[in-house]
């Protein structure tokens, strides 16, 4: 499989390793306007572009793909916003996308227990939820596509629950999110159900980057000959999740 990958920081170098290790080609690199602009069709054809630029550039690389015709895997989150018009464009240009908060394995197995578990607590009506999440200082969104995928969940099942924040509070009709920077930690997410008597934590740790890389490499070779968008709900049906 040829693989483009845009955004060559430090999960750019991991996802050229994973690749490698996955006999997968290189075809280029992509970090400016102008590599963008040195595209060719004819150059990309059965390519497939895995991105993980800045929120503020994600748009764009995904408009990019869909005029070139070249499916597209993006972990950049920030700009879940404008999915609805993501999808329309889509539609129209007849594009493949596949996105994600997180693309580790790990993270979606905690994606699936919090959902369940927030099922159940909310039915006790005696606990009370809280996420926290901490990552490396060069992470720009706050609070993480992952805690918000958690914090989404969560609010699904607790009907009291209105909205979610970014501070502390003790509104309980307020879903608090707590959002921490410090260091190189590649990721960290925690939830606590919290009462007067007791409390339960459910709690992923990334070590590496490694587990998103690979995550990202699995879903380009899932959305070859594809059209439309795609998550990793739709990729883990693959493997009977």
């Amino acid at each position: 499989m040829k693989i483009i990958i845009s955004g060559y920081g430090k999960m750019g170098k991991m996802v050229e390793r994973v690749c490698l290790e996955r006999n997968h080609q290189i075809l280029t690199k992509l970090d400016t306007e102008k590599d963008w602009a040195s595209l060719k069709n004819e150059e990309v054809n059965r390519a497939v572009v895995i991105d993980f630029s800045m929120p503020a550039e994600a748009v764009s690389n995904i408009y990019r793909c869909f005029d070139l015709g070249i499916p597209i895997v993006t972990g950049t989150t920030g700009w879940y916003e404008q999915l609805a018009a993501v999808r329309k464009v889509c539609d129209e240009k007849q594009g493949a996308l596949f996105y994600a908060p997180n693309f580790s394995m790990g993270v979606n197995i905690f994606f699936h227990v919090n959902a369940i578990l927030a099922k159940i607590m909310a039915k006790t009506e005696t606990y009370r939820p809280e996420i926290t999440e901490i990552h490396h200082v060069h992470k720009l969104d706050a609070p993480s596509g992952t805690a918000l995928r958690l914090a989404d969940d969560i609010l699904m099942a607790y009907p009291n629950l209105q909205q979610w924040v970014n501070h502390e509070t003790t509104d309980l009709n307020k879903l608090q999110i707590i959002s921490e920077r410090r260091g190189e930690v590649p990721g960290i997410h925690q939830i606590v159900y919290d009462s007067k008597v007791d409390s339960i934590s459910l709690i992923h740790e990334a070590k590496s980057r490694k587990g998103f890389a690979l995550g990202a490499v699995l879903a380009a070779e899932f959305l070859q000959g594809k059209k439309g968008i795609f998550t990793m709900r739709d990729y883990l049906k693959t493997i009977g999740l």
